[in-house]
């Protein structure tokens, strides 16, 4: 959702952090039948070097994950000081501050940010924080972060970002499975699906890795940095936000766990060659890969709107996010309860929003139409809708079988429509403009 920054593919501390516990009794599971664990002796300064280590992991990694490296690796050691001026000068480099300043304001009219937040800078503090290692894919370099030394904590992080290199090489993460910025602006929800393939593999990766070839050493370093490290800036982050940013690890470890249990990690490799093409797909394994989503198209509204409007962002919700605007809003008011939002997003069919903004008045206007698997689902999501519009805003202005509306301060006017087939939410400046823009989605319908 948004012009998002796409970042090169990343290890995060913190999900490693959270994951590890409930992820090695996976792994466990997964490995134990026909396998044992190899025994490998701790390295020290003394016996092995850095690269040596690097070249070790690489080998161990190649041997269990099935794949080979084709050419060359570039790989470094940075600073925490060095990779923060790295996020910001190479990043960060194309995300402007106009970027930043929209998106936010977007993501304030979907309820999930206050309206003035800085994104661009917290954006910076918290990958500068968050980031253990990773591999450029644009690049073709590898870093790794370590203030002190080559531990525990960095050796797994390693085992996850040559994973990256292994996929990179043998799939194309760039042309191949189209994960860059110009493709990834325009289909988020795909994006969001095979970046979830991407890092669930990684991460079922490292702790496969951590199962099997980590020491004593490694297990009691990774111990005393999970026992000790904090957060501060992920710990302040909007609810939403904290949710998305694990996804691609949490439940990309889910579905790709699924798919190693049917046929080990060459099941895995065969979703590269029919890789999934939606949220939807990587929180419920069982609808991938034949459950597509449905096409939803919208109509050009600028004639509607008039002069000095401007398309600012055009895409999917998804299911993911359909679940984190209804659970995760930026105020706990109007925040459904886990289970209701869960229920009320599964049985998500297909969708899509625009988003505008007329600069010359700083006025804005939303459309979403969303489109369900059967009745039912989508009466789920009516009912839910108008929870979560009743918690947000109070007592709708109007309100029939088949439409709610409420006359807001902050967002202009907002009303929602059961169609029939689809739910419609419409916000605009005044009544008169929602009027006018639900009347022409409702003639497209």
């Amino acid at each position: 959702m948004t012009k998002k920054v796409t970042l090169s593919i990343l290890a995060i501390v913190l999900a490693g952090c959270v994951l590890l516990s409930a992820a090695l009794i996976l792994v466990a599971v997964l490995i134990a039948r026909g396998s044992t664990s190899s025994t490998t002796v701790a390295p020290t300064a003394t016996e092995s070097s850095i690269d040596m280590q690097m070249d070790e992991i690489q080998s161990q990694v190649q041997s269990y994950r099935g794949l080979t490296m084709t050419q060359p690796l570039s790989r470094a050691l940075l600073s925490t000081d060095e990779l923060k001026d790295h996020v910001i000068n190479e990043f960060f480099a194309d995300y402007t501050d106009e970027n930043a300043k929209d998106d936010a304001e977007e993501l304030s009219a979907f309820g999930l940010l206050p309206k003035d937040f800085d994104l661009h800078d917290f954006y910076v503090k918290l990958y500068s924080e968050q980031i253990a290692g990773y591999y450029d894919n644009q690049t073709k370099d590898m870093y790794v972060v370590s203030d002190e030394g080559f531990g525990g904590t960095e050796r797994m992080t390693y085992a996850h970002e040559f994973t990256h290199v292994l996929q990179d090489q043998t799939y194309d993460m760039e042309n191949g499975l189209k994960i860059n910025d110009d493709y990834c602006q325009d289909h988020s929800e795909y994006c969001a699906a095979v970046t979830a393939l991407i890092e669930g593999d990684a991460t079922l990766s490292e702790q496969y890795w951590y199962y099997k070839y980590s020491t004593d050493q490694d297990k009691q370093q990774i111990d005393e940095f999970q026992q000790t490290y904090t957060s501060p800036v992920y710990d302040s982050a909007p609810a939403y936000m904290k949710e998305d940013f694990l996804f691609p690890y949490s439940q990309g470890l889910d579905f790709v766990s699924s798919l190693y249990k049917q046929g080990q990690w060459k099941a895995v490799d065969a979703a590269y060659q029919n890789p999934p093409v939606s949220t939807e797909q990587i929180i419920h394994p069982e609808k991938y890969p034949n459950d597509e989503p449905i096409d939803v198209t919208l109509p050009d509204l600028l004639k509607t709107l008039g002069k000095n409007w401007r398309e600012v962002d055009r895409n999917t919700m998804g299911e993911w996010y359909t679940y984190l605007l209804l659970a995760d809003g930026r105020d706990a008011s109007f925040r459904l309860e886990d289970q209701t939002a869960k229920d009320a997003s599964a049985g998500w069919g297909g969708d899509a929003y625009i988003y505008y903004t007329n600069d010359s008045n700083d006025e804005f206007a939303m459309v979403w139409k969303s489109v369900w698997d059967t009745s039912a689902d989508k009466e789920e999501f009516w009912q839910a809708s108008q929870t979560y519009g009743q918690d947000r805003w109070g007592d709708p202005q109007q309100q029939g079988q088949d439409s709610i509306s409420w006359n807001t301060t902050d967002d202009g006017y907002f009303t929602m429509v059961d169609t029939g087939s689809a739910v419609l939410w419409v916000m605009a400046p005044s009544a008169e403009v929602n009027a006018q823009l639900t009347a022409a989605l409702e003639a497209g319908n």
